[in-house]
């Protein structure tokens, strides 16, 4: 029955009952941290001033000495006898006689309440205990199991009909809130007689003391707190001490249930007292909040308007409140795992009231028998937890488990094509013996000169001239460009060699350099509210012979009106010897809460006769960690057309390291066609993940100059025992003049794939297009919506 135990775990925090566990001495909710060590030796003091002897049913004081001794647990006094009338040992009970003796208990007191077996709650309860007692039992037992549910039924029906018997069942209450949020008030009507005093301009409660009676047959003790002021700088130091003398207060005999108080009628989005919940957690630990109840004091209050004037709908408004405290109790426990019950509460004279003189609240519920089902429900399944020791199998908080990066996604990354820019801005991915074998060497300037027309002359020509007229231009670029490209690697090849051979000394070779040329930056793109107000036109500039090149990053979820940049990205490269080659490139990014950082630094050695070795680091965040790979790659040129590449990287992440390794070989035919075949192994943490890519990939005739081409792709990928085969398509080219597209399409044998299409251009028709489009789909939808809204005032 292991997976329904690993079931039962998984839901334990994500139901709203299920929740509730006990509070042993054991958990973080008792034990004495650092945070009131500071505070000690006034908090003692403070505590002995704060605690008041306790309230007896009668009115009168106990002394404290006997606080610790007042308490025990429910299944340590509950009478076996009543559930089985011949005896039995009740020490010798197997856990499953125990469960089925609380079973019992709770169906009784369901009775005595006047509860249905088939209210939701109690169904939820009945079924917990029941999953309870399967896992308990194992796959032996579960025919006992069955049978033992419908057992305690009929005992529980049988000894009720034989006469209402005073039931051993009682449960402790602590009670936390605010000052004036109501939990003097809650107290004396749930008892119905003046337990504690209470204020309505001052606080009432100055002590922690104990208020006992019974309600409805149980015995229900509560533990009154002094109210915590409203959450500021100078209030904090006053809310800890009383806090840390609660903990004291309960370290001896700790609650079953906590009441957490909160007005709902003062409630709204502006919620400020998020510091109070953190503070309770770090005092008390995440294990209080298992065991809490909302309450929701002021529940019958006037509603307030909505949009239209006329109040807001009760269940709606009580949901977004109830939400927000919530959604506040999760940020201070860093789970949104856990649901808290809410019970709502009204305790003005004024409030509505049934035929019995019970107080009903303005959705029709009496909201004294909703807290006694609460309370038992709570306290049935924190004691079926007790049972089965779920207590020290579930935390509360960040997930404890380290997150472990996918190996798939190191792998591909480790596949992946690496090149590393020279100084110039030309990587080595372009074949400098294609370059030298091209044959257009002398084409350029061979070619008859051409007359540049004006706008106004290219007007007057027709059609056909203005096609032949941009082709030739077209043409004469792309000879130029090449020709440009060409006579740079002549000039790269022609420098090694000189220094190779010491030819020319430092003076010719300092009188051969060129002063760089000035070059204009692209446009950076400016935030979509691009105005007066954007100083954006600070950053455009000339960049000359500048090694390092940052630009700030544009933030496309920035505010209107904003300078909307939220980063810097930075570029360089640069020759740190003889053939000795580096790079860096990484873009960072702030807010005001999270930081993210993605870098690629690499370096490498080119021997002009043997190979070529590299080695890179890779930075890039995950969440509030960072990923962190060493890689280092050594390509072998031994034929004109053939490179092999053979890489190792090692990726930490945490405390973990990952080791992968690849082979990978290319072929290139003629100046055009490449094929390339790699494949890989990435392991690590007890898991290994095998992988490679075939592909072929065909340039466009223009190539280098222009990046026309057409890729295909073969995957296959093997993790944990299973294999994945993919496929893949990659294009750009260009349609016309100012026209460019990409198509990319990706297809597994998961059947799992995508299809994008990107186009580009630069005519003003075509973005013409485009907004048209836009502006015809967005009139579409809104002629549906219209329609639609007709048909139903027509049908209503």
């Amino acid at each position: 029955m292991k997976s329904i135990r690993d079931w039962v775990f998984s839901h334990l925090v994500s139901m709203s009952l299920v929740s509730s566990r006990p509070l042993s001495g054991t958990d973080s909710f008792f034990n004495e941290g650092r945070l009131d060590e500071e505070l000690n030796d006034q908090g003692s003091a403070h505590t002995a001033s704060l605690v008041a002897p306790p309230v007896l049913p009668d009115g009168s004081h106990a002394s404290y000495g006997n606080h610790e001794h007042q308490h025990n647990p429910s299944l340590q006094q509950d009478s076996v006898e009543d559930s089985y009338p011949h005896g039995s040992n009740k020490k010798k009970m197997d856990p499953l006689a125990k469960i089925e003796d609380l079973q019992v208990k709770f169906l009784r007191l369901l009775r005595r309440l006047g509860l249905s077996q088939e209210n939701l709650l109690v169904a939820k309860v009945l079924y917990r205990i029941h999953l309870a007692s399967l896992i308990q039992a194992g796959e032996s037992d579960v025919t006992r199991v069955n049978l033992g549910s419908n057992r305690a039924k009929a005992v529980a029906a049988e000894q009720e009909a034989a006469g209402p018997r005073e039931l051993d069942f009682s449960f402790r209450i602590l009670v936390l809130g605010k000052t004036g949020v109501g939990k003097s008030a809650t107290i004396n009507s749930l008892f119905e007689e003046m337990k504690t005093v209470t204020d309505a301009f001052r606080p009432a409660t100055d002590r922690i003391q104990e208020v006992a009676g019974t309600v409805n047959g149980i015995k229900i003790t509560v533990i009154d707190t002094p109210g915590l002021l409203p959450s500021s700088s100078s209030n904090v130091r006053r809310n800890k001490k009383i806090l840390l003398s609660v903990k004291r207060f309960i370290k001896k005999s700790p609650p079953d249930i906590v009441l957490y108080f909160e007005r709902l009628d003062v409630i709204n989005m502006g919620y400020t007292d998020f510091p109070i919940l953190r503070l309770i957690t770090e005092v008390f630990g995440t294990a209080i909040w298992f065991n809490t109840i909302l309450v929701m004091t002021h529940s019958s209050s006037d509603l307030p308007e909505g949009p239209n004037g006329h109040p807001v709908n009760y269940e709606s408004f009580v949901t977004q409140c109830t939400d927000l405290v919530q959604h506040y109790i999760h940020q201070a426990v860093s789970d949104s795992r856990l649901e808290n019950p809410v019970l709502l509460v009204e305790n003005h004279p004024q409030c509505k009231k049934n035929i019995m003189g019970e107080k009903v609240l303005p959705n029709g519920q009496v909201w004294k028998s909703q807290f006694l089902l609460l309370c038992i429900c709570t306290k049935v399944l924190s004691d079926v937890n007790s049972l089965l020791k779920f207590q020290d199998s579930i935390e509360l908080g960040p997930l404890s488990a380290a997150r472990l990066p996918s190996l798939p996604h190191l792998l591909s990354s480790l596949l992946r094509h690496r090149s590393i820019s020279s100084p110039n801005g030309i990587d080595d991915e372009i074949d400098e013996n294609s370059l030298l074998d091209m044959q257009e060497e002398d084409e350029y300037d061979q070619l008859p000169s051409i007359r540049i027309l004006k706008k106004s002359q290219f007007d007057r020509l027709t059609n056909s001239q203005k096609k032949e007229y941009l082709d030739e231009l077209d043409y004469r670029e792309i000879l130029y460009l090449k020709k440009q490209l060409k006579e740079e690697y002549q000039r790269r090849r022609e420098n090694r060699l000189s220094k190779e051979e010491n030819l020319v000394n430092d003076d010719n070779s300092d009188s051969q350099q060129v002063s760089p040329e000035a070059v204009l930056l692209p446009d950076m793109a400016v935030p979509p509210s691009f105005d007066s107000d954007c100083l954006v036109h600070r950053y455009r500039c000339l960049v000359t012979g500048d090694q390092w090149l940052v630009r700030p990053v544009l933030d496309p979820q920035g505010w209107d009106h904003d300078v909307g940049f939220d980063g810097i990205s930075l570029e360089s490269a640069l020759e740190l010897n003889r053939n000795v080659f580096a790079s860096v490139t990484g873009q960072m990014s702030k807010d005001k809460q999270d930081f993210s950082i993605q870098s690629e630094c690499g370096a490498a050695y080119t021997d002009p006769k043997g190979p070529t070795y590299s080695v890179g680091l890779d930075v890039q965040s995950s969440g509030k960690d960072v990923i962190y790979t060493v890689h280092g790659n050594t390509k072998l040129r031994n034929l004109k057309h053939n490179v092999a590449d053979c890489g190792l990287s090692l990726t930490s992440f945490g405390n973990n390291c990952y080791v992968g390794a690849k082979l990978e070989d290319t072929i290139t035919v003629g100046n055009r066609l490449k094929f390339m075949v790699n494949a890989g192994r990435m392991g690590g943490f007890g898991q290994v993940a095998y992988g490679g890519n075939i592909e072929a990939t065909l340039r466009g005739s223009d190539y280098p100059v222009r990046n026309d081409n057409v890729s295909l792709t073969m995957t296959i990928l093997s993790f944990n025992k299973e294999m994945v085969l993919g496929g893949s398509i990659q294009s750009e080219f260009r349609l016309s003049r100012g026209l460019r597209a990409s198509v990319n399409a990706n297809l597994n044998s998961r059947k799992m794939g995508q299809v994008c299409i990107k186009t580009s251009s630069s005519e003003h028709l075509q973005i013409a297009l485009v907004a048209a489009f836009t502006i015809f789909k967005a009139l579409l939808r809104r002629k549906a919506i219209e329609s639609r809204s007709r048909e139903t005032l027509e049908s209503g």
